[in-house]
């Protein structure tokens, strides 16, 4: 590789903590990058335009983009407990969505799908309109009764009761409960004009890079914290042990069976294009 790969991944505690040793230059023999910072409704609308050589996006954006790219096996956020979750402002009941307005982060976001066949299976009637906010506001806008509940993602797990609201459904447990496996939420993918060598190259630069910052989280604490948007060290600390675990690493069977079952179900309700066979092959 001659030049630096063009990479945007979020600014989140789990991803700044993925590639800080490979940002960094401490992966030995790894391609260089060029890092930009974006959230993922941002790439996913990169990776649509094929505007990067490597991007994290929504597993839920694969079918419109695995032509151009290849799912990497590895850096990604897939696992069991860390679905996005419904929130309120008082306890209830799915069916109390009916008509009512709710605040998602992105319409193509691995958590609106998984919503819509929530919501499809569980609020008779179905949800009323839709509002796109940024994660950031969506709490907010509920405690506020601007909307009527919200569709989050992330830290707001950890931090949703400091606003006053209640969970109504969770997402990720709706899923494990319906399908037994782990809910696919960020993919890492790569161009496959890159060719076969550079994507191998990759993958094990980013594979080498998550298992140095288990080696020494110390290491990475300045990138996450420095990116981190004032959030809690504790919060932060919950964040990455969270979303990254053992599919971070790899993939292997179940997370692949994951993402298959996600995408198919969409597919079969008309929600995503159906998949080809070979779809997520990596090389």
């Amino acid at each position: 590789m001659t030049r630096p790969l063009d990479i945007a991944y979020s600014p989140c505690p789990n991803d700044t903590f993925v590639f800080d040793a490979l940002a960094h230059g401490r992966v030995p023999d790894a391609p260089e990058l060029a890092v930009t910072f974006a959230d993922i409704d941002v790439t996913n609308g990169m990776a649509e335009r094929g505007e990067f050589d490597v991007l994290k996006v929504s597993y839920a954006v694969l079918p419109w983009v695995l032509d151009d790219y290849a799912l990497l096996p590895c850096g990604g956020a897939l696992g069991r407990g860390c679905g996005p979750l419904v929130l309120t402002r008082e306890e209830g009941a799915a069916a109390d969505l009916a008509g009512r307005t709710v605040a998602v982060p992105s319409e193509r976001s691995t958590a609106y799908l998984l919503f819509r066949l929530w919501a499809a299976a569980e609020v008779p009637g179905g949800v009323g309109e839709i509002v796109v906010l940024p994660f950031h506001e969506i709490m907010p806008a509920v405690r506020d009764g601007k909307v009527d509940a919200g569709l989050v993602i992330h830290e707001a797990r950890f931090t949703y009761q400091d606003y006053g609201l209640f969970c109504l459904a969770d997402m990720g447990e709706h899923w494990e409960l319906t399908t037994g496996l782990p809910i696919p939420l960020g993919a890492i993918i790569a161009k496959r004009s890159l060719g076969e060598p550079a994507l191998r190259e990759l993958a094990a630069a980013i594979r080498s890079s998550v298992l140095m910052a288990w080696d020494d989280p110390e290491a990475s604490r300045p990138y996450v914290l420095e990116h981190a948007q004032e959030m809690d060290p504790k919060v932060a600390d919950q964040h990455i042990g969270l979303y990254v675990n053992e599919f971070t690493a790899d993939l292997g069977e179940d997370g692949y069976a994951a993402v298959r079952g996600l995408l198919t179900r969409a597919a079969a309700e008309g929600l995503v294009p159906p998949l080809g066979r070979d779809a997520l092959r990596f090389v």
